[in-house]
């Protein structure tokens, strides 16, 4: 496969020297692991252990596993791994690394991290990544323990994974005043492989609290090169915006400016297989407050100074952006602040919601979308994810969409089938199948067929045991 260049490996100016990363050190194939903390070191031994650390208001756990048969080994993954824990280290997370490790070690690993979690403060921020091979199985997403040939037997694979719905995303405490993040970056390494692969990840919503992000759609693979010096294509996007988005920029804007840049690097890549496989990364987002990217003092002092920069005017331009709950409206807002303020502080964010609402726009005028303009400023419905709708989040049309359900009555369900059928239009395979049970349940067979098929090929596949019921 042919190369890409690999980023610098600088830290962006001015931001503090990163704080020690703590590290797991661990056998290619074993459980075992130790701590190194700074230059002291401590024993771990799992549950047994009694040395713990102080709570943090930012975590991050980041497993890299790039161990696995050849012709399926992943070399970049140590690569991704140390460049992203310099990366968040620089914007105050307490990082954990662990390498090369199998189903028991990643299971231990990730115990520790949600008990770490459990105990962290109530608004602390949580950053879970995994880079390695990654597929689904019988509707499960599988994160595979190193040493494991991801041809094998359904079973073999099942019973060497770690099974990111049930052991990760349902572990992990809800955060309704804070974030929790997982980055999975599941990759190949064999473009002709790619081409033919079916085992893509399956959709998932997040959690409250939660933005869950894969390094391409749902049923989808990810390529990757095969040299230990370059990253994935996913991570060196998701490294440089680390360390070049402004502080004010939050985690949820982060990843959708990740999302532009790893499909815009793609599709001008030189090579035509790598344009042919160009991802579009997939986000589910979930987060009740919007956090930051910048954490430590020196990161807070250029967000104050960025702020008090701004003149009045520029912030009510921006509050206009901010508020606006109809896309056409968006559109204008972000015209209009682009058009007076051209090196403004929110450039870069007013281009990428303008977009979004674009794309909002143009799906609303198509005949399968039955949603007007009266559906985007009811008083009843979270105004917080109207703005997101707005914008074209697909999670937050389906969200609203279950508050109008839960309303009843002919006009509830008139809003609800609407919404549902925004939410899929905008790529949420979940609310497409939702949206053919309810086409099944009023006896439309023919549109609920349709609405499965979107389903499936938005990449959702339903659980077996929850076929008849809402995933």
């Amino acid at each position: 496969m042919s190369s890409f260049t690999p980023l610098n490996k600088t830290h962006g100016a001015g931001l503090l020297q990163s704080p020690p990363r703590r590290k797991w050190l661990c056998t290619a194939l074993g459980a075992t692991a130790g701590w190194v903390t700074g230059a002291s070191s401590m024993a771990w031994a799992g549950a047994g252990s009694t040395a713990e650390p102080g709570p943090s208001n930012r975590l991050a756990l980041l497993i890299g596993n790039a161990d696995y048969p050849v012709p399926h080994d992943l070399p970049p993954i140590h690569k991704n791994v140390m460049d992203l824990s310099d990366a968040l280290a620089e914007r105050g997370f307490d990082v954990t690394e662990a390498m090369d490790l199998n189903e028991a070690g990643m299971l231990a690993t990730v115990q520790e991290f949600v008990r770490r979690v459990a105990k962290a403060p109530p608004d602390a921020t949580t950053f879970f990544y995994y880079a390695g091979h990654g597929l689904q199985v019988q509707a499960n997403n599988l994160l595979l323990g190193c040493g494991v040939n991801p041809r094998a037997p359904r079973k073999d694979l099942l019973a060497n994974s770690l099974v990111l719905q049930h052991q990760l995303l349902a572990q992990l405490p809800a955060r309704p005043n804070a974030l929790n993040m997982l980055v999975i970056d599941a990759c190949r390494t064999d473009l002709r492989q790619a081409f033919g692969d079916q085992d893509g990840f399956n959709q998932v919503e997040a959690p409250v609290g939660g933005l869950v992000c894969f390094s391409t759609d749902a049923g989808r693979p990810a390529v990757s090169p095969d040299r230990p010096d370059q990253n994935t294509f996913y991570t060196a996007s998701l490294v440089k915006l680390l360390r070049e988005a402004p502080a004010h920029t939050t985690f949820n804007d982060l990843f959708r400016l990740v999302k532009q840049d790893v499909e815009q690097t793609m599709l001008a890549h030189p090579v035509q297989a790598i344009r042919q496989l160009a991802q579009r990364p997939f986000i589910a987002d979930n987060a009740a407050v919007q956090v930051p990217v910048g954490a430590t003092a020196l990161q807070q002092q250029a967000l104050a100074l960025a702020n008090a920069a701004q003149s009045e005017a520029e912030l009510q331009a921006w509050r206009a952006v901010q508020q606006a709950t109809w896309p056409l409206d968006v559109i204008d807002r972000c015209r209009e602040y682009l058009h007076v303020f051209e090196k403004g502080s929110q450039v870069g964010l007013a281009q990428l919601y303008m977009s979004g609402a674009q794309e909002a726009t143009r799906l609303l005028r198509s005949k399968s979308v039955h949603l007007y303009k009266t559906s985007f400023i009811s008083p009843t419905q979270d105004h917080a994810d109207l703005h997101r709708a707005a914008r074209g989040d697909k999670d937050a049309a389906a969200r609203i969409a279950r508050l109008h359900k839960a309303e009843g009555g002919e006009r509830g369900l008139l809003r609800y089938a609407g919404w549902l059928q925004y939410a899929s239009a905008l790529g949420n395979g979940i609310a497409s199948y939702e949206l053919a049970l309810l086409y099944r349940e009023t006896g439309q067979a023919v549109l609920a067929a349709q609405a499965e098929a979107r389903a499936v090929e938005l990449g959702y596949q339903p659980p077996r045991s929850l076929s008849h019921e809402r995933k």
